[in-house]
């Protein structure tokens, strides 16, 4: 199996010295970089080739970094991007990231800032797509993931499906048994014949066994023709059984019959029908518990599990949350016919910090839920937190949130500007005595948002503000 493809990032920057940097900067860390020195020729590269990230400067000569952004959105919103502004068009950059822009940073920019910011678009970014050498894997193509969990188990699965041996799928609710149970169907020898499923907890117990087994006419009140059950109706393929652990005892003996002897006997039936089946199960239950307090039967647990696989839960492949979370809401907005395009970056940020404890099938409702009530294009926090049920505003006193506001508001300008004064009272459009006067309020020193190798200017840091501009 051929390793995991290095990441890749297209930059664009028609500074030649600036690109050239960035470019060496990125393939230092590992990535697969792609440099062009405008939005015309990003575009192209972009049909070619759908890198998973897109850093961009802001000014490019034609088309610029925000306009590239707008297309980048429209044709891949699930592609983040990162801009690189100067301070004259921070504005511009604040903005875009209100309409999903992943960040932006402000020239000049520390090389180990820019690839902290990489990483963690990267984390929320969709996988490379298979190369051209490699063969288009249609049996693992609806199981959605490139976390390293999912990636060995669905190596591990693709090796046990060239057997014909059982096998036996743990994991919680909502984890994804029976798409693993499908994958695994599609890449064994059976797969052009039926895979066929059944929920053992669903179906009253007093029906089970015809269900399983099939029944002949006049076996009971009610069986006014043959029925063929799911083994049959298996034949030759695959029969996965769901909720396994919740199968009645004496089933559990029938089930056991079966397997041993590959031939089932329908109700009512005097001769037993030869089946070729080969058996997937499934439990989110406790089976080692089961087995000790006698709930399930030992020697059935061993022909189910020859083989085990237990699939991970949501919180165990976080890294996946975002990209599962844009497969869904693209999915839903198609077949309710939604306008919707993708999360603003701080709602996918909240959707990979919370908690799943409903795994997958949590997450899928969550995303149903956002995309029926949305009206943007992208998802904002705040309907996130709705369907979360997470408190989306702290109420304060009018005063104390004046007070927040004004202090990260001032700390924000300080570190976009690094520390300079002028630079930042220009930027809240005050005169510089009166932007003192409200660093001195929130006890605030510019000289302490500068890098360490500049020198500090004394007018900046002096005690007393200077006199009015």
């Amino acid at each position: 199996m051929s390793s995991t493809p290095a990441p890749h990032v297209l930059v664009v920057d028609d500074d030649a010295d600036l690109l050239r940097l960035l470019s060496m900067r990125l393939a230092a860390a590992g990535y697969r970089v792609t440099g062009v020195e405008s939005a015309e020729r990003a575009l192209a590269s972009l049909a070619l080739e759908r890198p998973q990230l897109v850093i961009s400067d802001v000014q490019l000569p034609g088309i610029d970094g925000l306009q590239l952004f707008e297309r980048i959105r429209d044709a891949h919103p699930a592609l983040p991007v990162i801009l690189l502004t100067a301070h004259g068009s921070i504005p511009d950059a604040v903005a875009a990231t209100a309409q999903g822009v992943f960040t932006y940073l402000t020239k000049p920019f520390d090389g180990r800032a820019l690839l902290d910011e990489v990483a963690k678009a990267l984390a929320m970014a969709p996988p490379a797509r298979a190369g051209a050498d490699e063969p288009a894997a249609a049996w693992r193509a609806h199981i959605v993931s490139h976390s390293a969990k999912m990636e060995a188990l669905l190596a591990e699965t693709r090796l046990v499906a060239a057997s014909d041996a059982s096998v036996l799928i743990r994991g919680a609710s909502g984890t994804g048994k029976e798409l693993l149970a499908q994958a695994l169907h599609r890449a064994s020898k059976r797969v052009g014949k039926p895979f066929v499923a059944v929920n053992c907890a669903a179906i009253p117990e007093a029906l089970l066994e015809s269900e399983l087994f099939g029944h002949v006419k006049g076996a009971f009140t009610g069986a006014l023709q043959n029925h063929r059950g799911l083994f049959q109706a298996a034949d030759g393929g695959t029969l996965f059984l769901d909720e396994i652990g919740d199968m009645p005892p004496a089933l559990q003996v029938k089930l056991l019959r079966v397997l041993q002897e590959r031939r089932v006997r329908p109700v009512g039936a005097t001769q037993p029908v030869p089946i070729d089946v080969r058996i997937l199960s499934a439990t989110h239950r406790d089976l080692d518990a089961l087995r000790t307090d006698g709930s399930f039967r030992d020697d059935l647990y061993w022909r189910l599990a020859v083989v085990t696989l237990q699939l991970p839960t949501l919180d165990e492949r976080r890294e996946d949350v975002p990209l599962l979370a844009q497969h869904f809401l693209q999915q839903l907005a198609e077949r309710h016919g939604k306008r919707v395009r993708g999360f603003a970056p701080e709602a996918l940020r909240a959707l990979a910090t919370a908690a799943w404890p409903g795994n997958v099938r949590q997450l899928h409702n969550v995303v149903e839920q956002v995309c029926a009530l949305a009206t943007a294009p992208l998802i904002p926090l705040a309907l996130v937190q709705r369907a979360l049920r997470v408190p989306g505003v702290q109420v304060l006193p009018y005063a104390e949130a004046r007070r927040r506001f004004e202090h990260e508001y001032l700390v924000g300008l300080l570190k976009l500007t690094d520390g300079h004064v002028a630079d930042a009272a220009r930027l809240a459009e005050r005169n510089r005595t009166e932007f003192y006067r409200l660093l001195q309020k929130h006890g605030l020193t510019p000289g302490r948002f500068r890098g360490d190798d500049e020198a500090a200017d004394p007018a900046d840091d002096a005690a007393e503000p200077p006199v009015a501009d």
